[in-house]
């Protein structure tokens, strides 16, 4: 019995997206082309593999095995198309990210972790960098993926996909001027003293674009390079901040409040570079540790329904 990698991607993508709809969106394919793949798929092993609701699709017990021997077999897959490539792939030719700061801190570690020990032939140069410029190196062909926000990607005309939320919250001492509070804009933030990146920052030339000529003067007690120092400022009691909910870890003791301005609700979004031909598996391979990576984010930042 032979299987088609393709057939097999596709499957693992339904999965993981829930429905035949959204798993054939990943595969660049119509609905008709995915369904018809999935039925090849199911006729070849001989059995049911998935069971079809009108709210999406579940794993039958032939499915689930299936998807359990596909995703070992992708990823060896893709660790031997890297090592072959390798052989005829330039060392001094790693693959280039360009990302936002708040990606930076938390998102992007943790993909390049993951990637960099499953594909120990392949190297990767990362700079943090604008949406702006991010989308201008991507369309001339300058870098292989993105981490941009979508409110200044959206008609770049690079292929995007979502990559997780990105909106901007208030967070101050646990137990200090936000305690009892769900949420503020924030002109009521900027009534008290505050903490922040540098103003040449990502988030400090977001912030100042949207405010406007008649946004509140704000007083800054300090401005630091880094995110994790501004989240530890705010924590210790040296005033508010306004940070990416990505910036934040769960289990640090801090008030959280959500941002009510319109501007705060951003997307991050995963751009490819614009190249002659298809993707290499590398390419491919680091743009889902990325997507894995956010969705480890998102399920990290989820609230406990028990309490």
């Amino acid at each position: 019995m032979r299987y088609d990698l393709d057939d097999l991607r596709l499957f693992l993508d339904i999965v993981t997206e829930g429905s035949i709809t959204a798993g054939a969106r990943r595969m660049h394919l119509s609905l008709p082309s995915a369904s018809a793949r999935v039925r090849s798929l199911e006729h070849q092993a001989g059995v049911e593999l998935l069971i079809r609701g009108r709210r999406g699709v579940r794993l039958t017990p032939a499915g689930t095995t299936l998807a359990r021997h596909a995703r070992e077999v992708i990823a060896q897959t893709v660790r031997l198309e890297s090592a072959v490539a390798g052989y005829t792939r330039s060392p001094t030719a790693p693959l280039t990210l360009l990302s936002g700061g708040s990606a930076m801190h938390r998102l992007v570690p943790r993909a390049l972790v993951s990637f960099l020990r499953a594909h120990p032939d392949v190297d990767v140069t990362v700079s943090e960098s604008r949406t702006p410029q991010t989308v201008r190196k991507l369309a001339d062909g300058e870098a292989d993926l993105g981490v941009v926000v979508d409110d200044e990607a959206r008609d770049s005309g690079l292929e995007t996909e979502p990559l997780g939320d990105d909106s901007l919250v208030v967070i101050g001492q646990a137990g200090g001027v936000l305690a009892g509070r769900t949420g503020l804009t924030y002109r009521e933030a900027a009534e008290h003293p505050l903490v922040g990146l540098d103003a040449d920052s990502s988030l400090g030339r977001w912030i100042e674009k949207h405010l406007g000529p008649h946004a509140p003067v704000a007083r800054y007690r300090t401005s630091v390079a880094h995110l994790n120092v501004v989240v530890a400022l705010a924590a210790a009691g040296v005033g508010l901040a306004v940070v990416p909910r990505r910036a934040i870890d769960p289990s640090q003791p801090l008030d959280v409040c959500e941002l009510r301005d319109s501007w705060a609700r951003r997307q991050h979004l995963l751009a490819w570079g614009v190249k002659n031909g298809p993707s290499s598996p590398a390419v491919e391979a680091l743009a889902e540790h990325l997507r894995r990576a956010s969705l480890s984010e998102d399920v990290r930042r989820r609230p406990d329904p028990a309490g």
